[in-house]
């Protein structure tokens, strides 16, 4: 390589994390949970699910889980002695438990999902405000989202900056 090859190589190593250093830092957030951890977002989730139509589907699960179970136990333990159009019955009996176990469990996920977008939805102004806020006063030259990078060592993660911060936020009801 030529002298002057090997100082343009030289320079360009010592000049690179200067201006990575004018640029600002890079972090990484994952909004939705900073959102989600909030106090105030766990209190409306806490809320939620103590509704009277929530507790009664998550009743209505837990009585099915039971029932599911007992028949399971049932048909293990009478196996032996049941005729084959009894264990035809029995089988029968427990797959169709188990769907309305599955459709009540597919329905309180829907509700939890559908509860935490509408808490996310509600924060999310207040929150894009905070992240401005931090992205100023931490010298933010490159902010990514944490669930599109494929590695980050935790200290370059705001997350917990950003649910501090939305914390801190006078509450409005």
């Amino acid at each position: 390589m030529k002298p002057f090859n090997k100082f343009l190589v030289s320079a360009t190593l010592l000049v690179l994390p200067t201006l990575a250093m004018a640029q600002g830092k890079i972090a990484v957030v994952n909004l939705e949970e900073a959102i989600l951890q909030t106090d105030l977002a766990q209190q409306r989730l806490a809320e939620f699910e103590n509704n009277e139509g929530f507790t009664g589907d998550k009743n209505e699960f837990e009585s099915l889980r039971e029932e599911l179970d007992k028949l399971v136990q049932e048909f293990q333990r009478d196996q032996a002695a049941m005729s084959e159009d009894q264990m035809v019955a029995a089988r029968q009996k427990i797959s169709s438990k188990n769907s309305d176990l599955e459709y009540v469990a597919k329905k309180l996920q829907t509700l939890q999902q559908q509860n935490a977008q509408r808490v996310f939805q509600e924060l999310a102004p207040k929150a894009r405000e905070v992240l401005r806020d931090i992205i100023t006063t931490e010298q933010i030259g490159l902010l990514l989202q944490q669930q599109t990078v494929i590695h980050a060592d935790l200290g370059y993660s705001i997350t917990a900056k950003v649910t501090d911060k939305l914390n801190q936020l006078p509450a409005e009801e």
